[in-house]
C-alpha cells in the first residue's frame, strides 16, 4: 500500500505493490511474504481485479455489492463480488466496449455499446439479445420512467430504443453534426446531450422536443486563451438543479439550470478532455478527471482539497456512494483502488481499512520539506554558524544539518558579500573563452572508432589547407553519424577477415601522421587518455614496415598477401580441431547448440559401401608425399569423388589388337562393299576396343 499526502490530505493506493501469479503454491507464497517486505506489506483488497492489457469502463451496482469493469484484450467484462472480495463472472465479446450500463440494481441486467455499432443485452445467464444501430455510438443512457434506450454518436441523431416493445422509435434531431455525451438527470429525468460543436441541448422524453440549448463554448472563450475548439465531452447532474460540463480543452463548467451562465469554471490546466465528472455527496465536493490526473475541489469556490496523479493514463472513474473509495480504469492491467479517509468512511465490505488507516497514521515517518537546506559542518563554519549546533535551529541529520531556507538565505548575504576578487576572476575567464573561439580548434578523439576519427581529421585538415575559403561538413560534426563514436556496437572489429585485408588498401593516413594528431589532441584535452593500438593489428606499431611504407604500391600488396595467408592458415587449423572433436564425440553439434542427427543415404544399384572414414583417408593421402602414395598405390589409379563416396576405376595398358591383322579384316570388308556382299561373321560394325 503506497501514502500520499498532497495538500496535506492522505491517499491510500491500494493497489499499489507487487502482484504474485496465480499458479505459485501456498508455501512459495508464505516464503515469499517472509523475504520481500513490499510483498508482505500489500493489500490484495479484490482478487483478480485487473486486466490483461488495459481496463475501459468500471461501475458499481447500485446496490453497492458488484463492481463491473470491462477492458482488452480479448475484449471483456468481470463482475467482483464485494461480500466474497473476488471476481463472480467473465465473459468476453467480439469487440471493444465504448460504454456499457447496469439496468437493474445487481448485475441480471446490463447493456453493452460496442465500437462496431452492435449493441448486447446481457441477463444472469449470459448474451440475451444482440442488436446493430445505423451510426458508430458514443455514449447511451437508460430513461427508467419510459423504459427507452438513448443512444448518440457521430450523426445528429439521437437514436430511442424501446427495451419494453423491443423496437426503434423515431429518434429525435439535433443541431449538432456529432453529439459526443449524453445524461439524463436522476430527479426530474431531463435528457441532455453534449455536441461537437460546444452546446448542451436539453430534450423533455414527455413531449418529445427540444426545451432548451446551452452554450458552453462561448463562455469557455470568452474566459479563456484556447488552442483548440471546445467540445463537450462529459455531463453529469447532482440533484435536479445543478450540472457539470465537462471539455475537451480541460475545463469543468458548474451551471445551475435555470440560469445560462456558469457559476464557476474550473481548469485543469493540463488542456487535456475532461473524460468524467462526480459530485460527492457526503461533502460538496467534485471529482473531475482527465487522462493525467483526478482533481477533488470544492464546488462553491474551486479550492483544491486533495489530487491523485496518473502512473498511467486514466480511463474511467466510480465513486463508491457514502464512502471515500474510487475506482480508476486505466491503461495499466491493475484497476486502480484509492481510499481517501477525509471523504469518508471505508465501505462496509471492507471496514478493516479505517483501523489499518489509523494505525499507520499514529506511526510517524520523518518527512522531507523543500523549505529547508541541508549544509554540512564544514558549511556551517564557512557561513560562522557553527555556535547553532545543538539548537533548534538546527538538525541533526546523517553527515550534515537540516536549516531553514531564509536563514541559510541571510547568512550566506552576511558571510559572502560581493567581492571584487571574484567578479574580476570571472570577467579574465569570458574573456578567455571568447578568445578560444576564435581559434581553430581540434576535435577530441571519441571513445569509439579512434582511428577512424584520425583519418577524417587528416582528410579535413587536408582539405582545409587546399581550399582556404572552408572545407566541407564533416562526419564527426554530423549528428546523423553521432552514434558511430559513441555507441559501443559500431565499433570496427579489427580481427575480422574483413577489415584484415582491406585495411592495408584503405589506410591513408601514416604513422608520423597519427602521432602528430594524437599529440595535439592530448595538448588540447589533457584529461582525455588515448589508448595505443591493441598488438598485432593492421596497421600497429609493430608493422612499422607498412607505416613506414605506406604510399609504396608493392608494401600493401605483401602486406595483403601476408594477411591471406594468415587467413588461410587459420581456417585450416579451425577446421582440423572442428575434425577431431567430431571424432572424439561422434556427433556434430549446429550453429544453434543443438546435437545435428545422423543423415542416411541410399546406395545406387551396383555400388559397394567403403565406410565413413573415407574422406578422412582422401585428406591424409594428399597431405603424403608423391613417393609414398605411389608406394601404396598398385598398377591402377584411383580417383575418389566429392559427394556420395563414389569412385572410378581404368587402367592405362593398351589392349588393341594386332596392326597386321586390323588391316587384313579392313581389306576384306571392302572387296565385299564392291561385290555388294556382307563380310562373313561380321553383321555390325567392328569392336576395335575391348
Amino acid at each position: 500500500m503506497q501514502v500520499s499526502d498532497p495538500n496535506n490530505v492522505k491517499i491510500y493506493n491500494l493497489s499499489a505493490g507487487k502482484s504474485l501469479p496465480e499458479w505459485l503454491s501456498d508455501r512459495k507464497r508464505r516464503s515469499l511474504q517472509k523475504k520481500n517486505v513490499d510483498i508482505r506489506r500489500r493489500i490484495d483488497l479484490i482478487q483478480e481485479f485487473d486486466m490483461p492489457g488495459l481496463s475501459t469502463s468500471v461501475r458499481v451496482s447500485k446496490d453497492g455489492q458488484y463492481i463491473m469493469a470491462t477492458g482488452i484484450y480479448k475484449p471483456r467484462v468481470k463482475c467482483f463480488d464485494v461480500n466474497n472480495l473476488s471476481m463472480k463472472f467473465e465473459r468476453c465479446f467480439d469487440s471493444e466496449v465504448v460504454t456499457f450500463e447496469i439496468l437493474s440494481d445487481d448485475f441480471t441486467k446490463m447493456i453493452f455499446l460496442q465500437c462496431d455499432r452492435y449493441v448486447e443485452i446481457h441477463s444472469g445467464p449470459g448474451r440475451y439479445y444482440r442488436l446493430r444501430i445505423p451510426k458508430f455510438g458514443h455514449d447511451m443512457k437508460y430513461h427508467y420512467p419510459s423504459c427507452d434506450l438513448f443512444l448518440v454518436g457521430s450523426s445528429p441523431e439521437i437514436f430511442r430504443l424501446n427495451l419494453e416493445r423491443g423496437q426503434f422509435l423515431s429518434p429525435f434531431m439535433s443541431e449538432a453534426s456529432d453529439i459526443m455525451c449524453c445524461a439524463i438527470n436522476p430527479v426530474h429525468h431531463l435528457f441532455v446531450c453534449g455536441s461537437k460543436e460546444g452546446r448542451v441541448e436539453a430534450w423533455d422524453p414527455r413531449v418529445r422536443s427540444r426545451v432548451g440549448v446551452l452554450d458552453c463554448a462561448l463562455d469557455v472563450v470568452a474566459e479563456n486563451k484556447l488552442e483548440s475548439f471546445p467540445s463537450v465531452t462529459h455531463i453529469a447532474f447532482n440533484g435536479g438543479l445543478m450540472m457539470g460540463v465537462g471539455t475537451a480543452t480541460g475545463q469543468v463548467l458548474l451551471y445551475d439550470m435555470r440560469a445560462n451562465k456558469p457559476f464557476y469554471v474550473k481548469d485543469h490546466m493540463y488542456n487535456l478532455p475532461i473524460k468524467h465528472i462526480a459530485f460527492h455527496q457526503q461533502q460538496e465536493l467534485v471529482l473531475s478527471m482527465d487522462s493525467s490526473v483526478v482533481k477533488i475541489w470544492d464546488r462553491n469556490n474551486g479550492k483544491m482539497f486533495t489530487s491523485v496523479e496518473a502512473t498511467s493514463p486514466f480511463n474511467d472513474l466510480a465513486l463508491v456512494p457514502n464512502s471515500g473509495m474510487f475506482f480508476l480504469a486505466n491503461e495499466g492491467p491493475k484497476i486502480q483502488t484509492y481510499y481517501i479517509p477525509s471523504l469518508g468512511p471505508a465501505p462496509r465490505w471492507c471496514s478493516f481499512l479505517d483501523n489499518l488507516t489509523e494505525e499507520m497514521e499514529e506511526s510517524r515517518t520523518e518527512t522531507m520539506y523543500d523549505d529547508y537546506k541541508f549544509v554540512t559542518k564544514r558549511e556551517l563554519e564557512d557561513l560562522g554558524l557553527d555556535h547553532l549546533i545543538g539548537t533548534n535551529l538546527l538538525r541533526a541529520y546523517m553527515h550534515g544539518f537540516f536549516m531553514d531556507i531564509r536563514l541559510f538565505k541571510k547568512a550566506k548575504s552576511v558571510a559572502d558579500p560581493f567581492e571584487f576578487e571574484q567578479y574580476r576572476k570571472k570577467k579574465i575567464k569570458e574573456k578567455i573563452e571568447e578568445e578560444r573561439s576564435n581559434r581553430v580548434v581540434l576535435q577530441k578523439l571519441p571513445k569509439v572508432n579512434k582511428d577512424l576519427a584520425l583519418k577524417l581529421m587528416d582528410d579535413e585538415s587536408n582539405k582545409s589547407k587546399k581550399n582556404k575559403s572552408g572545407s566541407g561538413s564533416s562526419l564527426l560534426q554530423d549528428n546523423r553519424f553521432k552514434a558511430l563514436f559513441e555507441n559501443p556496437d559500431f565499433e570496427v572489429d579489427k580481427n575480422a577477415e574483413e577489415y584484415r585485408l582491406l585495411n592495408p588498401v584503405l589506410s591513408r593516413v601514416d604513422r608520423t601522421k597519427k602521432k602528430e594528431l594524437k599529440k595535439q589532441v592530448l595538448s588540447q584535452s589533457q584529461f582525455e587518455e588515448v589508448d595505443d593500438e591493441p598488438e598485432g593489428t593492421a596497421g600497429s606499431d609493430g608493422e612499422s614496415d607498412f607505416a613506414s611504407s605506406s604510399d609504396d604500391d608493392g608494401a600493401w600488396k605483401k602486406e595483403v598477401q601476408r594477411q591471406h595467408r594468415l587467413i588461410k592458415r587459420e581456417r585450416k587449423e579451425k577446421e582440423e580441431e572442428e575434425e577431431v572433436e567430431n571424432e572424439q564425440n561422434g556427433t556434430e553439434k549446429q550453429t544453434d547448440g543443438t546435437t545435428k542427427q545422423p543423415k542416411f543415404f541410399e546406395l545406387r544399384s551396383g555400388e559397394e559401401f567403403k565406410g565413413l572414414r573415407q574422406g578422412l583417408k582422401r585428406k591424409r593421402l594428399m597431405k603424403t608425399s608423391l613417393g609414398e602414395r605411389l608406394k601404396e598405390e598398385d598398377n591402377n589409379v584411383r580417383m575418389v569423388g566429392f559427394s556420395g563416396n563414389r569412385e572410378m576405376t581404368f587402367s592405362t595398358r593398351k589392349v588393341r589388337k594386332n596392326y597386321k591383322e586390323e588391316e587384313k579384316l579392313k581389306r576384306h570388308v571392302e572387296e565385299r562393299k564392291k561385290v555388294h556382299r556382307p563380310a562373313r561373321g561380321l553383321k555390325s560394325r567392328p569392336n576395335y576396343w575391348k
